[in-house]
């Protein structure tokens, strides 16, 4: 029971750091749009349902989605809603934003949306994968384990990439920063050198020297 019990918890924990996922309240302003980002690698599958939450009972306010690529491709778009969903796999890596506006005749209310955002392997039907391989229990959240575990390892490569990148940049620009300088002092060198010798000149022809 002990064992089984540390499993779990190593399962809960992996799934808490790989999982992209998370429930958030948006308040938005009567005049005005409430965007939220995620930025998530390619071939990643991404669900998020998102209702308003209805404060005025004189009035059932509906809102505008947009959710938009890194390339600015729009993924998913609905007007004059209440309660929807948007699903799509990732074409490319990159920050993905979801806006929201008020639509309508309810402009001037404050609106309350709850959006749950789930990427990766939050958004994975577990209940679809036990029955097509007949597990469950403790081998299912092993199973869970097994892909937070490779979903960790590509979040890690991704960091490594993405700092080995960075520090090829900070080279680069440490390297023309470094030829500028050299050039600037160059230059001033040369300048010097220059009104040294147009002195000398004036001088000789002046004679005074």
């Amino acid at each position: 029971m002990a064992r089984g019990g540390a499993w779990m918890a190593a399962a809960a924990a992996a799934w808490w750091m790989a999982a992209g996922a998370g429930a958030v309240w948006l308040e938005i302003a009567p005049s005005g749009s409430k965007c939220v980002s995620e930025e998530i690698q390619s071939n990643v599958v991404v669900i998020g349902d998102y209702s308003v939450l209805y404060e005025h009972h004189h009035a059932h306010p509906t809102v505008a989605v947009k959710v938009t690529s890194p390339f600015g491709d729009i993924v998913h778009k609905k007007e004059n809603v209440s309660m929807d969903q948007f699903a799509f796999t990732t074409a490319e890596a990159g920050n993905y934003l979801a806006c929201f506006w008020v639509e309508g005749d309810d402009r001037g209310l404050v609106v309350k949306l709850n959006l749950d955002w789930k990427i990766g392997i939050a958004a994975k039907d577990w209940d679809s994968v036990a029955k097509k391989e007949k597990i469950e229990g403790v081998e299912l959240e092993l199973l869970k384990l097994e892909i937070a575990v490779q979903s960790i390892h590509e979040n890690l490569l991704l960091l490594k990439s993405k700092e080995a990148n960075m520090r090829d940049v900070s080279e680069k620009t440490n390297a023309r920063v470094t030829w500028l300088s050299l050039l600037s002092l160059s230059v001033c060198v040369a300048v010097s050198v220059l009104q040294l010798w147009h002195l000398q000149e004036y001088f000789r022809k002046k004679k005074l020297i």
